[in-house]
């Protein structure tokens, strides 16, 4: 029998349909496309009743997003969103009728009929497309799928030609999955040499930025200025510590992107060296891929100069992968999301699944355990133990990055790689653009802080002695990962030690343990009486919100609980420490014998022992010491009880910098030779333009520099009086949330979509949802929620930018990283003044800033993020809209000159949206 000819034969018959209805749902209705052809309009509950009845599988687009909506439970399906990931792996969609017809060319469906002709279409097209490319490998692929249960696995052996009685032996079908054979291995390579110190002229600058535009290029010279201001950042420093430092603020509009790049782009090549630039969002980061294909148009040759690089916990993991394939005897049915997890992996260009080419939505459909938990979010990895240590991806990553000319990262991984000494790197680097720099201050919070707490302590304990309860995670922990290296050595006693007095860390269902008060062991003690001391003192211990409490003056029970902790840390750390010390004696004392991978594996955990056991632990114990005494005027301690919609999370000590630039400039700044921080929201707008500068180099650090940066103020082109209106609703009251959700719903259906809803609350921001979700969606308008749809925030700013008619409801994390073209966006709607909430880290933080009301400085920055929104191109007009009357005259600092501020009711305001989006 000719299998080539047969095949060929199968590939050349016309493409089956599946024979099953399909199902669209919007929030009231939907629309049904029976067997016979026939499409029907109906209400929500007869659409789940069809689904809850049906026999056979439905064709549906998102099959979770679509029982939630319809009330219903699993049902039989068919989700095309599935098949997209098989045919077209590695390439996002939208998780929409009309974000699937522009992936695949089809016409945009303007109504719910032609959203199911759009999902019939779309099956039709991927089947085909899917015929095209059938190989052998994706015929086992499809079979090794098919019998863990896909829904889809007939359908897709039909297009590809595989035939029902011939599937491969059970070994085949594994093989199939074992996409480690099919990675190429990363070749290591000599260090890198140090780079130059050649400046950029402005003139270069301008001429890269020229370049980069193209010849059909709008000029705007505020960007040639921008990206002349940003060689500041590249001149040669001239003493040690005082690396040359440019603060610039570029309003919206600049071109900051592509005016920073240029000037990087042609230091790095005078230079032979890197230049690291960082984002405090992912969606900044996704931006800043997409732009530079200007710089290298060659897919190979941007792969060689452009890395971007994220923490270990965002790439895929092909151990973790491996042992789950392992474990399909054991469970057959996850062989479908492993089979798509295979072709992501054999098609994604770094392994990167948190804001890479890994479909956000693939998590929500095969859920986490088999997709993003993939990753090595626990710090387990065994480095070049691993026996896929040289395919691995964030390996491949970190090594290209050694080469690259431009690194696109993200503030964490900065501070962290840097205060850790570039421990991953082979030198860290010398050059910094830090772009979203009115996020540099939160960041290095975040990467310099400590907390005594039982999450991070069961966390310790898991690293170091693996899992203990459940066989889901590999977990070995510490003695697994390093015993063939210290056995029969004197470095082995003091592992065992560690191992000792790691069970003094809270471990499995600690939380239940010291909820019920009976704790085991010296730390779930100390929280006990830490978690009584926060409900004793916090008066809103009856609310569903996270509580919080001074440390002093200390309950009965904490001082007593957090000595015998103390002590229990130390006797950890002592070992620890020796450890440590005898790992580097080892790679002395064998230099001759031991090879590269071995030796990286010791460095690796030595530095992994360091940073997550030594420095854990001092800091622990440094902060109980702050129980007996005072805590260090650079610091504020507190005790909290972290909570999510009333149920306890968490429960421990935390410390943090009063002012956090003094860690991020010396250990990242000083240590650098030039650095740019910029952004279009530096200074917030107080009206007294020397102040304002001063609290802008208070929140990046650049006044702790013993070399004065050079500050640079770039105006936006946009003509702000003529684009844009700002509205102050004075007739409504804020804590009446009908009168809120009105005048949103009225809002959003005056300027037709393109709204943005803004919270302070995740609770308002839901109640609100619940009241007009269905009356916009009468009106055409889909409105999309963050903390009610379970999609990620990137996906619903996709979803919004793409969808012209919808509005989106958010809170910080929407506010600050949206960045949506003016089609799409053109109002927004504030639910209050944005004002910090009153913590006690809040609280220190006030009592220390120069010289102003610190209050109104962070408000304002915040209403200055959000106005910065809504205008992207000359063309856009947009509306600013704050429904709180009490909104101080002194906050409208945060708008630019010349704006019109109108105070006047919900009604003027809705006509006044009307009138001037109308006009647009």
């Amino acid at each position: 029998m000719n299998v080539k000819n047969d095949t060929l034969s199968q590939i050349s018959q016309p493409i089956r349909m599946p024979c099953v209805p399909v199902l669209v749902t919007h929030v009231r209705s939907c629309a049904w496309l029976s067997l016979d052809g026939e499409i029907e309009t109906l209400s929500q509950k007869e659409g789940a009743r069809r689904l809850s009845t049906s026999e056979i599988p439905v064709l549906v687009l998102h099959a979770l997003a679509t029982a939630r909506r319809l009330r219903c439970g699993p049902f039989p399906r068919l989700d095309i969103l599935e098949l997209f990931a098989f045919v077209r792996p590695a390439q996002f969609c939208l998780p929409t009728p009309r974000g699937i017809a522009d992936s695949l060319g089809l016409p945009k469906p303007v109504s719910l009929e032609d959203e199911v002709e759009t999902l019939r279409n779309a099956c039709q097209q991927l089947l085909g497309e899917l015929r095209a490319r059938s190989s052998k490998d994706l015929i086992t692929l499809a079979w090794a799928m098919k019998t863990g249960g896909w829904s889809w696995g007939n359908i897709v052996l039909d297009a590809l030609g595989g035939k029902e009685g011939d599937a491969p032996h059970s070994g085949a079908l594994l093989r199939s999955l074992q996409i480690w054979h099919k990675l190429k291995e990363w070749v290591e390579s000599a260090p890198p040499p140090q780079p130059g110190h050649l400046p950029v002229e402005p003139v270069e600058a301008r001429a890269r930025l020229d370049l980069l535009l193209g010849a059909d290029a709008e000029v705007r010279l505020e960007q040639k200025d921008y990206a002349a201001s940003i060689c500041e950042a590249f001149q040669a420093p001239n003493a040690v510590g005082e690396p040359v430092m440019a603060l610039v603020e570029a309003g919206t509009g600049v071109g900051k992107t592509l005016g920073y790049i240029a000037p990087a782009s042609v230091w790095a090549k005078k230079n032979q060296g890197a230049v690291w630039i960082s984002t405090y969002t992912r969606n900044l980061q996704r931006q800043l891929d997409s732009e530079l294909d200007r710089l290298y148009a060659d897919p190979n040759e941007k792969k060689r100069k452009i890395v971007i690089r994220k923490g270990r916990e965002n790439y895929f993991c092909l151990l973790n992968f491996e042992e789950a394939v392992s474990r399909l005897r054991l469970r057959s049915d996850d062989a479908p999301a492993l089979g798509l997890m295979a072709r992501w992996a054999l098609a994604s260009r770094d392994g990167d699944m948190i804001g890479g080419d890994f479909p956000s939505w693939l998590k929500e459909l095969l859920g986490a355990r088999l997709t993003v938990d993939m990753t090595d979010t626990r710090g387990e990895c065994v480095y070049s133990s691993c026996s896929h240590y040289a395919k691995c991806f964030i390996e491949k990553t970190v090594r290209r990055a050694r080469r690259a000319e431009l690194v696109v990262a993200n503030h964490a991984l900065v501070m962290i790689q840097a205060a850790l000494g570039g421990t991953e790197e082979a030198l860290l680097p010398t050059r910094y653009i830090f772009d979203e720099g009115h996020h540099v201050f939160d960041a290095a919070d975040n990467a310099f802080s400590a907390h005594l707490s039982g999450q991070e302590g069961a966390d310790l304990r898991r690293w170091l002695l693996g899992a203990e309860e459940s066989s889901r995670s590999r977990a070995r922990g510490l003695k697994a990962r390093i015993e063939d290296l210290v056995a029969g050595r004197e470095m082995e006693e003091a592992l065992e030690e560690v191992m000792h007095h790691a069970r003094i860390l809270p471990g499995p269902s600690w939380h239940q343990r010291i909820s019920s008060g009976e704790p085991m062991g010296p730390f779930e003690d100390f929280l006990r009486c830490l978690r009584q001391q926060v409900y004793a003192r916090d008066i809103n211990n009856g609310s569903p919100f996270s509580l919080e409490a001074a440390i002093h003056p200390p309950v009965e029970g904490v001082l007593e609980t957090a000595e015998r902790l103390k002590s229990a840390l130390e006797k950890m750390r002592i070992p620890m420490q020796s450890l440590i010390k005898g790992m580097m004696a080892l790679m002395d004392e064998e230099a001759d014998e031991l090879d590269s991978a071995n030796r990286q594996r010791i460095e690796a955990t030595c530095a992994s022992l360091e940073r997550r056991g030594v420095q854990q632990l001092l800091a622990w114990c440094s902060m109980l010491d702050s129980l007996f005494g005072e805590t260090p005027p650079q610091f504020v301690d507190w005790f909290s009880v972290e909570r999510i919609e009333g149920r306890d999370m968490d429960v421990g000590m935390h410390r943090h910098w009063v002012d956090p630039t003094i860690p991020f400039v010396e250990e990242v700044v000083e240590k650098s030779h030039g650095v740019a921080i910029t952004s279009a929201t530096l200074r917030d707008g107080s009206g007294d333009e020397e102040l304002d500068w001063k609290v802008a180099q208070a929140r990046t650090g650049v006044s702790h520099l013993a070399r004065p940066a050079l500050l640079h103020d770039v105006k936006s082109p946009f003509d702000y009086p003529k684009q844009t209106r700002v509205y102050i609703v004075d007739d409504i009251r804020k804590d009446n949330l009908d009168q809120i959700a009105a005048a949103y719903r009225e809002l959003f259906v005056a300027a037709g979509g393109g709204g943005l809803g803004l919270f302070t609350a995740v609770n308002r921001l839901r109640a609100v949802y619940q009241r007009i979700a269905e009356p916009l969606d009468r009106t055409g308008i889909q409105l999309l929620s963050q903390h009610v749809d379970a999609m990620d925030v990137g996906t619903l700013i996709d979803i919004f930018r793409g969808e012209q008619s919808s509005c989106l409801l958010g809170t910080d994390a929407v506010r600050d990283g949206v960045d949506v073209p003016g089609d799409s966006l053109h109002l927004i709607v504030f639910d209050r003044v944005p004002w910090p909430r009153p913590t006690i880290l809040h609280k220190a933080r006030k009592r220390s800033f120069p010289a102003r009301s610190y209050d109104e400085m962070i408000a304002r920055l915040r209403m200055k993020q959000a106005f910065g929104r809504l205008v992207r191109r000359k063309s856009d007009r947009g509306v600013f809209v704050m429904l709180d009357r009490q909104t101080p005259t002194r906050m409208l600092g945060a708008f630019p000159d010349g704006v019109e501020v109108v105070r006047t009711g919900l009604a003027e305001t809705i006509k006044g949206v009307h009138e001037f989006l109308s006009e647009k």
